[in-house]
């Protein structure tokens, strides 16, 4: 059964024809459809809106006012369907982006370069941070992250790389630490957390050989959540830290920081897009989301 918009785009269309027949052929329909939707919107409304003949068909004098109401309206509408279309399709206006702090100092600038003049219409919103931002309530575009796999269900999201982590220290400090064989024996050493929680966090560490897996509560003795200030406090001596290599690899290089528990692994996480609930992604979105995928083969991590 016809919609009611549809009953006003056939009455818009017979009127302009002054014919059923000749609306039929404008919509690709049959004369009986038409005849149809327009017995249906007349028997809603409760009026007449045409006069028919042999020859011709009129508009009624309340066809006429039902006319002149709702042909701007039908085109306004056809004008905003165009602009919805143009801006799914279009490289232009603001593209919103959150991203990681200490992930975005180092590796966004280049494809950001490459989007901006690829598309340079497009305006550039860039948020480092290392909360988990809600893409829908603050009205990102998109988020970048490093995390495991979300629970959040109201958004997609796409894996692009795995990023290693690893457990490290300063040699200073293990110089005069306890000793440190295995996970539990973390409960004895001082641990730079990656998180803000009160009670501490708990590092789940796989051993490399197999599935043993041994959580471990880290102390609640300091705790930050970004990576460069962590790893900062783990070169000063301040304790244990577990951080994605990218961000140690250099301390490690020069010996400012060492690996420790090395046969210990911590669970996979990954650099991921997140998406609001898209069923297509818009074009300025796509095309990014293809440059920084790009980009991140290249990516240190």
């Amino acid at each position: 059964m016809a919609g009611h918009l549809e009953r006003i785009k056939t009455f818009l269309s017979v009127a302009n024809a002054q014919s059923f027949s000749a609306a039929a052929r404008a919509q690709n329909s049959s004369s009986s459809a038409v005849t149809r939707y327009i017995a249906e919107l007349e028997e809603t409304l409760g009026v007449q809106l045409f006069v028919r003949t042999t020859r011709k068909v009129s508009l009624t004098q309340a066809g006429l006012q039902y006319y002149d109401k709702v042909r701007p309206l039908v085109t306004d509408l056809a004008l905003a369907d165009d602009v919805a279309r143009a801006h799914q399709d279009a490289l232009t206006g603001a593209l919103k982006i959150s991203c990681p702090l200490s992930f975005g100092i180092r590796f966004l600038k280049d494809p950001l370069t490459e989007y901006a003049a690829l598309h340079p219409g497009v305006d550039l919103r860039v948020n480092l941070t290392d909360s988990f931002v809600d893409i829908i309530k603050d009205d990102y575009d998109m988020a970048l992250r490093i995390s495991s796999a979300p629970s959040d269900k109201s958004t997609i999201w796409r894996k692009i790389r795995p990023v290693p982590r690893c457990l490290v220290a300063a040699p200073a400090y293990l110089a005069g630490a306890a000793a440190l064989k295995v996970p539990s024996d973390l409960s004895n050493h001082a641990c730079l957390g990656y998180t803000n929680q009160s009670e501490g966090e708990i590092w789940q560490l796989a051993h490399v050989t197999g599935n043993t897996v041994r959580p471990t509560r880290v102390p609640p003795g300091f705790a930050c959540n970004n990576g460069d200030l962590i790893a900062q406090m783990a070169v000063a001596g301040a304790g244990i830290a577990l951080l994605p290599r990218f961000i140690v690899q250099e301390a490690i290089a020069t010996g400012a920081l060492v690996e420790v528990l090395s046969e210990w692994r911590a669970p996979e996480i990954w650099l991921t897009a997140f998406y609001p609930p898209y069923q297509k992604l818009p074009l300025a979105i796509d095309q990014f989301t293809e440059v920084f995928e790009r980009h991140a083969d290249d990516f240190d991590l």
